[in-house]
């Protein structure tokens, strides 16, 4: 199911220099962040622009059409003054008018159908304009470095259940098809993203940017689109053990569940809401302080200026330093993160425990952290996943404690961005009253 759109809601006029202020000043809390609490031995996030125009290629609809517009999410004024040479399909794009299909199902016809090699093709030679926006003069000639593509809000309203099991891609129903069946299913749609690595994997010489679909403002299951979103830039990469640094995901979705009081008032540069950013010298997905719906509606389920301005500033940087990963790294991590659980946890059984961990790793600034709690004979009781999260910081996770009255041990497990394992896991004792 894709969406079509001849008319927009009315939008709040904005000028082109806000989200340009917004990213300068984004850019600018990082230096001072990382400035003052980097540690010298770690990677740093790089938010550096480009030193020569980069080509890239969108594959969009009507919501990406209006992210990129000058008088509406000003995406694409954004990238041109970061150095980006931009370039989009749209409905009636492409051999077969592949552009029409842009739904989690159509991502395995585009790059693992029958017609991917002509699709593709095509897709990193495209340098026209298929929305209207503002871009680099000059096209700098060559093929597209960078792939962003996103599916319309309507594929944020999944079926099912977020723990299913995933099916194999030859029997997964979803593969080829659009959203709003029987077949979208949470399951399913993770079984198509991980179908895509292999390729991704095959071609190191693209940034492949995938966007969170968007919310809508009246799910059926709404902790569903939720869930989707978290695995896709907790898990996606980092449980299937995806070795590389040219795959980025951008949480579309989460940036546009909290706001600044109404639809347009966005909350960027806050340190309260949902986001995903540089914040404090770190990549922070920050999730736990919105709602799992659309907060910036306009009349339908397009998000507002408001709301496309602030995932423009907080897109820009992350896709900077995930350029600027890609081009140095080339794979060069390869070794995993060290865990630790400083602190015994005791508990009074029906209460709230709470686990102290940490994680540090030599390039790494971010790790997917897993804990799990044992019987001191080895048997799982517990698993817990507080997801991506910065290293060098002694963190927590809360739970409410049903396990018996007795002593266990948690484990802090950690896999880093190019799919590293931990090297060291650390351990503690939970005990239960």
């Amino acid at each position: 199911m894709t969406q079509s759109r001849t008319t927009r809601a009315a939008t709040v006029p904005v000028a082109s220099s806000t989200v340009a202020l917004a990213v300068a000043v984004a850019a600018l809390l990082t230096l001072v962040a990382l400035l003052a609490v980097t540690p010298a031995a770690h990677a740093a996030v790089n938010t550096a622009d480009p030193a020569a125009p980069v080509k890239l290629v969108f594959v969009h609809h009507s919501t990406g059409q209006d992210w990129l517009e000058d008088g509406h999410g000003q995406l694409g004024i954004a990238l041109r003054d970061h150095n980006y040479f931009v370039s989009d399909t749209n409905y009636g794009w492409g051999p077969d008018s592949i552009g029409d299909s842009t739904d989690i199902g159509h991502w395995w016809t585009w790059f693992r159908g029958p017609s991917a090699a002509t699709y593709l093709t095509d897709l990193y030679a495209e340098s026209g304009q298929n929305s209207s926006y503002s871009r680099l003069a000059a096209d700098p000639g060559g093929a597209n470095e960078i792939v962003m593509f996103k599916s319309c809000f309507p594929n944020s309203n999944l079926s099912g259940d977020a723990g299913d099991a995933v099916p194999l891609i030859a029997d997964n129903p979803l593969k080829g098809l659009a959203c709003g069946g029987a077949e979208f299913t949470v399951a399913n749609a993770k079984g198509i993203y991980l179908d895509l690595l292999p390729y991704f994997a095959a071609h190191q010489e693209k940034l492949f940017v995938l966007i969170v679909s968007p919310p809508i403002q009246s799910p059926g299951t709404p902790a569903n689109g939720r869930a989707l979103a978290n695995w896709l830039v907790d898990h996606w990469l980092q449980d299937a053990a995806y070795a590389h640094d040219n795959v980025f995901v951008f949480d579309f979705y989460n940036v546009l569940t909290s706001n600044g009081g109404n639809a347009s008032t966005n909350d960027l540069n806050s340190a309260a809401g949902n986001h995903h950013r540089v914040w404090n010298g770190a990549v922070q997905h920050k999730t736990d302080d919105g709602v799992n719906h659309l907060v910036y509606p306009t009349g339908d389920d397009h998000p507002s200026a408001a709301g496309d301005q602030k995932a423009t500033a907080e897109f820009l940087p992350l896709l900077n330093n995930a350029y600027n990963t890609w081009k140095s790294n080339a794979g060069s991590d390869t070794t995993g993160p060290q865990t630790y659980a400083p602190r015994r946890a005791a508990v009074t059984r029906g209460k709230t425990a709470t686990l102290y961990y940490r994680v540090t790793d030599d390039q790494a600034i971010s790790c997917t952290v897993t804990i799990r709690v044992k019987t001191l004979g080895g048997r799982l009781v517990k698993t817990l996943r507080p997801g991506l999260k910065g290293c060098d910081t002694l963190r927590h996770v809360h739970f409410r404690c049903t396990v018996a009255k007795k002593t266990y041990r948690f484990f802090v497990y950690a896999r880093d961005m190019s799919g590293n394992a931990q090297t060291r896991v650390g351990s503690n004792r939970l005990v239960v009253r």
